[in-house]
């Protein structure tokens, strides 16, 4: 999730588990750990565009990463208080701010290695990583927190906020769960044979969801909105085989591959070859020339070796995006 939304949880999980003891210095530390696994990316501007997309969401989410800083920061913060808070209540802070930050971070779309260092990435694939209707009901509880000074009273704000929040979540569970039903019928109606489906929202809402399905010669692409009253469309995109074997011997191109989880494309314009992940949708929906979200494009470095760098994102492809999607949910 955004920056903000994660500081937000963690603000209320340091309030839930040291709050009495602490007061509102609860929103200085539980703002700080809130953050911390998010530092990957910061640690990812240092390395190429290809390393720095692999890293995200890698060690600095998973269990493993927790449970050897959770000691080390709870045992700072217990000589920066003197004597406020003991060591098993900071650490248990720093852990449960660290690992809330993760379980967050499972229903959205990008995929977390809370397993590390096992490969595989978790990703419910419920809500879009900016999210208001999460984010508001919490961050309108810690508010009435920060201005009261009795823990009954900040406990009672804190926990109705998680619960309106948590509850948003199971929501988007149950009406993801609608959608890929929708999906799942309207491809038996077209008599449209695939092995993998793939089901997620777009941005900033819960009503409009996209679908990756993949062939075995290509993928389709669709998207669903509950106001729709027309037959769901499904794009083709056929996989170009020709193309994949002039880029296979590229190192970011086996790197890419394994983290877009096989959901790609390899396409050529103005003899330049391109690497574009699926997953996460398209900027314009023409098959012939498709600009999707996330591209990277092969170049050669300095030593004549071919890279992969991502394609920038202009702030007109962003505002044209949201005023598909916004024109998309109200019905095809």
């Amino acid at each position: 999730m955004d920056s903000f939304t994660q500081i937000v949880l963690g603000i209320a999980t340091a309030e839930i588990v040291a709050g009495k003891k602490l007061q509102n210095k609860t929103f200085w530390y539980g703002a700080i750990l809130g953050t911390i696994p998010d530092l990957d990316i910061v640690v990812g501007k240092f390395m190429s565009n290809v390393d720095g997309v692999a890293i995200h969401r890698g060690i600095s989410h998973s269990l493993l990463f927790f449970l050897f800083l959770t000691p080390l920061l709870g045992r700072l913060i217990v000589k920066i208080e003197r004597g406020k808070i003991d060591f098993k209540s900071a650490s248990w802070m720093v852990f449960w701010c660290l690992t809330t930050h993760v379980f967050l971070d499972l229903f959205t779309s990008w995929g977390t290695q809370i397993l590390w260092p096992l490969h595989y990435r978790f990703a419910l694939k419920t809500v879009f990583v900016i999210d208001p209707l999460y984010t508001i009901p919490l961050f309108i509880s810690l508010i009435y927190v920060w201005k009261n000074k009795e823990h009954f009273i900040r406990k009672k704000y804190v926990y109705k906020g998680l619960l309106i929040s948590s509850g948003y979540l199971l929501l988007t569970c149950i009406v993801k769960l609608v959608a890929v039903h929708q999906f799942e019928k309207e491809l038996k109606q077209q008599n449209i044979v695939y092995q993998e489906l793939i089901v997620k929202p777009t941005a900033f809402n819960t009503i409009l969801w996209n679908a990756n399905i993949a062939t075995t010669e290509g993928y389709f692409l669709a998207d669903y909105s509950f106001f729709d009253t027309q037959p769901i469309s499904f794009t083709y995109y056929a996989k170009n085989n020709v193309l994949e074997e002039k880029v296979k011997p590229i190192e970011d191109f086996q790197k890419l591959k394994q983290i877009s989880e096989g959901w790609y494309l390899i396409t050529e314009s103005n003899h330049n070859l391109y690497f574009n992940d699926l997953r996460f949708g398209l900027l314009n929906n023409n098959p012939e020339h498709p600009q999707f979200a996330f591209s990277y494009l092969f170049v050669s470095d300095n030593n004549g070796q071919f890279i992969a760098k991502e394609v920038p994102k202009e702030k007109r492809d962003g505002k044209a995006l949201l005023k598909k999607i916004f024109t998309r949910l109200k019905g095809n």
